[in-house]
């Protein structure tokens, strides 16, 4: 009894350590799948704790092209097109397929059967067969599919170029979004100051008071701005991580480049590019061709088709090569000549049909070739513009910096106003900001001009 007693005990221990194992293991495995959420969600301890990821504008283009999902469709849409030429090339050629068939047929004491369709009552087919379809069709079909490849080819490069302008885009409006938070830091630090020194002076009777509430005034807006500023450049890491991450990380920098800009090439290289490396205008043509192609097609739709099939193999009575010492194994040839005599008009609307879109992909091609002409221009100028105004606007900004510094220590010499210090504090934060924009404007203009050319 007793050694039961124990026996008994021990079990009740034992079930007790597992069922708590179980409790551990299953809480072990909650704490872990909450922390993989928080690590996917980028906003756990580890993530914010991590050294943020330093990213240049190639950086950035590498995670965009694998996270974007409209590009990455033109890169289903490619793949697809591509698998449709192959298609469309094996259709032009010679098909092997192998058949296995049993026919049975009631049987009525002859030979065939009741069913006069089959050659014997038991009759075994094991052959292969050679397929072939020569028609215009078929031809038109394949070279349709090739001009679709290139025309997919053409839109994807279009769509790796406009995420460029995108990413561009973002890239600097964070970089600019930086640069002004920075701008809007320093303009109320110096009103903060400015506001001290309207202090000090009404204290020893040099200036009025209205001084010290224009001052404060000024130094609240300034604040203000400060958190306008933040707001902007927090907006514009959003707007980046989106396209960069799969599970939105903010924490990264990246990379200010700004001050050394891509040079212009001269105009008659610029067209020159643009005219061998623009996907609009290639797509047109690519579209010109697939209606080309559908015209012929349409026209096979009224010419002749020749169908040819070669068998060989066993189509006997037994399952054998050989039945009472014939042999079984044996071949057989068709050759398939079909016209087409009438359709209700079903090929001459077809023709029609392919007619209409051919000359819409000729308007489409012409207007192509026009709107790459004035839109190189259009950029081109905007490009040159915004890279001639990049030093007037860094004179400008170093200038209003100068005069901010030089009304401020006039203002406490009691030689100038505080609404010309006031008026020199808002000079200094538009210049500063104008300057900052300007830069990301022409990076801008070049990365739109590149939507044309290519990369130069």
């Amino acid at each position: 009894m007793i050694e039961r007693r124990e026996r008994g005990f021990h079990s009740i221990l034992v079930a007790q350590f597992f069922f708590v194992s179980l409790i551990l293991l299953a809480s072990s495995m909650a704490q872990t799948g909450q922390l993989s959420i928080q690590a996917d969600s980028g906003s756990g301890e580890n993530a914010a704790d991590a050294a943020p990821l330093t990213l240049t504008l190639q950086d950035t283009l590498k995670r965009a092209r694998s996270y974007t999902p409209q590009f990455q469709a033109a890169l289903t849409e490619l793949g697809v097109a591509q698998q449709e030429k192959v298609q469309g090339r094996a259709g032009l050629l010679p098909s092997v397929n192998y058949t296995n068939q049993y026919l049975y047929t009631q049987g009525n004491g002859t030979p065939p059967g009741r069913f006069i369709a089959n050659n014997a009552v038991h009759e075994y087919l094991s052959e292969a067969n050679v397929h072939e379809s020569i028609s215009i069709a078929n031809v038109a079909g394949y070279r349709r599919a090739s001009a679709g490849a290139a025309l997919a080819k053409a839109k994807a490069e279009i769509a790796e170029r406009g995420l460029v302008v995108t990413v561009v885009q973002a890239y600097y409006g964070l970089l600019i979004g930086q640069r002004k938070y920075s701008t809007a830091q320093q303009a109320a630090g110096e009103s903060q100051r400015f506001a001290d020194i309207s202090q000090k002076l009404e204290r020893g009777g040099e200036v009025a008071h209205s001084d010290v509430l224009k001052a404060q005034i000024q130094y609240q807006q300034q604040q203000r701005d400060l958190q306008e500023a933040q707001l902007a450049m927090e907006r514009s890491r959003a707007e980046l991580a989106i396209l960069l991450f799969p599970n939105f990380n903010q924490n990264f920098t990246v990379v200010d480049d700004l001050q050394t800009p891509q040079s212009l090439p001269a105009f008659p290289e610029v067209q020159q590019m643009a005219g061998h490396n623009n996907p609009q205008l290639g797509a047109a043509l690519a579209a010109l061709q697939q209606a080309n192609h559908d015209v012929a097609a349409a026209w096979g739709g009224f010419l002749p088709s020749l169908t040819v099939d070669y068998f060989y193999g066993i189509d006997a009575t037994h399952f054998a090569r050989r039945t009472d010492g014939v042999q079984n194994l044996g071949y057989a040839a068709s050759a398939t000549l079909e016209m087409p005599v009438w359709n209700w008009g079903a090929n001459r609307a077809k023709l029609k049909q392919a007619s209409l879109q051919q000359n819409q992909a000729r308007v489409e091609l012409s207007f192509a070739q026009r709107q790459l002409v004035g839109d190189l221009q259009t950029l081109y100028h905007e490009a040159q513009t915004s890279h001639a105004e990049l030093d007037s606007l860094k004179l400008s900004a170093e200038m209003a910096g100068e005069s901010l510094r030089l009304t401020t220590l006039r203002y406490q010499a009691g030689e100038s106003t505080v609404l010309e210090v006031v008026d020199a504090q808002n000079t200094f934060t538009q210049a500063r900001n104008l300057y900052d924009d300007g830069q990301a404007r022409y990076r801008l203009a070049i990365a739109n001009l590149q939507t044309l050319t290519g990369n130069f």
